[in-house]
């Protein structure tokens, strides 16, 4: 399969901003690698599921979430053109997660086997390095997550998360109150507040 037409494409672009990919490196994914279909609203991953595999989101929309009780806890969302994965401990190989993945809309992903980035990291030096510039992107995520969250006043975390870039008009309000940590009514006011603002500082 040629680089050109391979369904692996966008995932060699995007790491390859970290690292230059030699050929043998790409076609180690050509043999190990797949592509699938997520149907929106289906789940990807869940606790029920083996937690063995990373993916990278080629284009759709999806959420990570966890429940309590039947309380569902939106933790993170993915627009596409990144790698994503549910909670794992390193040690712990074949172990489910506590998290699930939603596609919130239809999802193309390239599934990528832990096993398979463990013989990668093993046999590639360029492997190493690519993993610890992911790691460090998904640390910032992860912090910038972390502060949003114990902002204390509703309306802060709204508007941080506004200006954080991220396209929150895909995401369902549902889950995007819960991600914010407030009830569903707390977020229509506050939108509609904002709405109103934004309006009298245009005009």
């Amino acid at each position: 399969m040629s680089y050109s037409t391979s369904f692996l494409r966008p995932l060699f672009d995007y790491i390859a901003q970290f690292y230059p990919l030699s050929e043998a490196f790409k076609a180690e994914f050509e043999k190990s690698c797949k592509l699938i279909h997520v149907k929106k609203n289906k789940h990807i991953l869940s606790p029920i599921d083996s937690n063995s595999s990373q993916y990278f989101l080629v284009n759709g929309l999806v959420r990570g979430f966890v429940r309590d009780g039947k309380k569902d806890i939106s933790t993170w969302f993915s627009f596409g053109n990144e790698l994503i994965g549910a909670i794992r401990h390193p040690d712990q190989q074949h172990s489910s997660s506590i998290e699930y993945l939603q596609a919130l809309e239809e999802c193309q992903l390239i599934c990528i086997p832990y096993t398979f980035i463990d013989l990668m990291y093993t046999n590639y030096p360029e492997a190493n390095f690519i993993g610890r510039k992911l790691l460090a992107l998904h640390y910032y995520a992860a912090s910038e997550r972390s502060i949003l969250a114990r902002i204390p006043k509703a309306m802060s975390r709204y508007r941080k998360l506004q200006e954080s870039g991220l396209d929150i008009t895909r995401i369902p309000q549902r889950y995007l109150a819960s991600y914010l940590g407030m009830r569903l009514e707390t977020l229509s006011r506050i939108r509609n507040k904002v709405l109103a603002l934004d309006y009298r500082l245009c005009s």
